[in-house]
């Protein structure tokens, strides 16, 4: 590569942090409102507490199955083709959901709680887009970065039901309704931020710039069959994805049920959202921390370091479940141990596979990690019902035994 090649993608990297940060901060807004607004306008609507939860559950499975297509589209268009596409139908989703939240209709709940997922998944994939021209040495900290900005929406969206009252009452809405359609605009910004600033593609400039043309346009199903090739003959791949996907379903199991289990323990609302905020604030706010970690001890230690925390979160709430402060702690462990994993197996994949199957690849690991979350959300109800949360807490222990194996193992083999 010469010296103006190097000279550009320096140029273009800049530029695409910075309007990966903007659209990222903005769609995440929009996308925060989900978990929040979304579940209690689920309960309004469904007034039935089954069809509530697999309402609740829509925007988790409507982010695994938008993963692998806007994969695929980056793959062949490049990133600003899919990352504009997930966050207009997330828009359009949100805009299901004024409608849903006016006249307490079922099937748009459904649709636009799904439609929302797409926002997940392209917010998930802007963490890859961020490492496409990286170097080596700065991919953990690019992608940690765009990783904490999202914490900006992730703690503001889930808060638009007090402007969604002020903007109601102006409008003839109701309070979920105007929350929805603010986040429907926050939506369509961020995909109107990333169509027309995300210039040029960093994906495209890599594919350009690589010695051999990088194929693509391969039809889809090869390309699948070339992702799935590729895993299989490269440990550091595997490895990577064993971590995301072990990191995402202890997380999710914990999480989902540690609301019900505060309320069994007779918390208030406000005491379940603090508890909540501090486990999302545990998710992202150290990842600055992370991606510098992994610059200075390697991404196998800071996976290492996030499988112990999973694991002190896992026996604090299997030891202390009636404390409602050990809880406490508990999540915040889960969020931390959580981002240590995530943000270090990420850049590892995104640094291991080859540049002809990224951005597919990563699509397959977001559409896998969203699935995992999806299954371990439905599993956890009906294992917490039938036992107890610390038995809840020790199966969540018990899967990260295989992701501390193979990292102790691969620790001694790089010795």
């Amino acid at each position: 590569m010469s010296s103006s090649q190097n000279f550009d993608a320096v140029s273009v990297q800049q530029r695409t942090m910075w309007v990966l940060v903007g659209m990222q901060v903005i769609g995440m807004i929009g996308v925060g409102a989900a978990p929040s607004v979304g579940i209690l306008l689920a309960n309004e609507v469904t007034e039935n507490e089954a069809v509530a939860g697999l309402a609740r559950s829509s925007t988790t499975l409507g982010a695994a199955l938008f993963g692998l297509p806007l994969g695929s589209l980056a793959a062949r268009f490049g990133r600003r083709t899919a990352l504009t596409l997930g966050w207009f139908v997330a828009a359009l989703g949100a805009g299901l959901l004024v409608l849903a939240a006016q006249g307490a209709l079922v099937v748009p709940l459904f649709l636009g709680l799904f439609g929302i997922g797409a926002g997940t998944a392209a917010g998930l994939q802007s963490r890859f887009a961020a490492t496409d021209l990286a170097p080596a040495s700065a991919k953990a900290r690019s992608l940690a970065l765009v990783v904490w900005v999202g914490t900006l929406g992730s703690v503001l969206g889930p808060n638009l039901g007090v402007p969604g009252a002020w903007l109601g009452e102006r409008l003839g809405l109701t309070v979920f309704a105007g929350a929805f359609l603010i986040a429907a605009v926050c939506l369509a910004v961020a995909a109107m931020v990333v169509w027309s600033l995300l210039r040029p593609d960093p994906l495209r400039t890599l594919q350009l710039m690589a010695p051999a043309p990088l194929a693509s346009d391969t039809h889809r199903g090869t390309r699948l069959r070339l992702v799935a090739a590729e895993i299989r003959r490269n440990p550091q791949a595997r490895y990577a994805l064993i971590a995301i996907l072990v990191a995402q379903s202890v997380m999710v199991a914990v999480m989902t049920m540690t609301p019900v289990h505060l309320t069994h323990l007779g918390d208030s609302v406000t005491i379940i959202g603090i508890t909540i905020s501090l486990h999302v604030a545990g998710m992202y706010v150290l990842a600055p921390v992370v991606g510098w970690c992994v610059g200075w001890f390697g991404h196998r230690a800071t996976i290492a370091i996030g499988v112990v925390g999973l694991a002190a979160s896992c026996i604090v709430g299997a030891l202390r479940p009636g404390d409602t402060n050990w809880v406490v702690v508990s999540l915040v462990l889960l969020g931390v141990g959580w981002s240590f994993v995530n943000v270090a197996a990420s850049a590892l994949f995104s640094g291991v596979v080859a540049d002809a199957h990224r951005a597919q690849a990563q699509g397959g690991v977001d559409a896998l990690a969203n699935l995992c979350a999806a299954v371990a959300a439905f599993a956890s109800g009906p294992l917490m019902a039938a036992t107890s949360f610390s038995v809840l807490a020790l199966v969540a222990l018990a899967l990260l035994v295989p992701l501390a194996v193979l990292t102790a193992a691969g620790r001694r083999v790089a010795r």
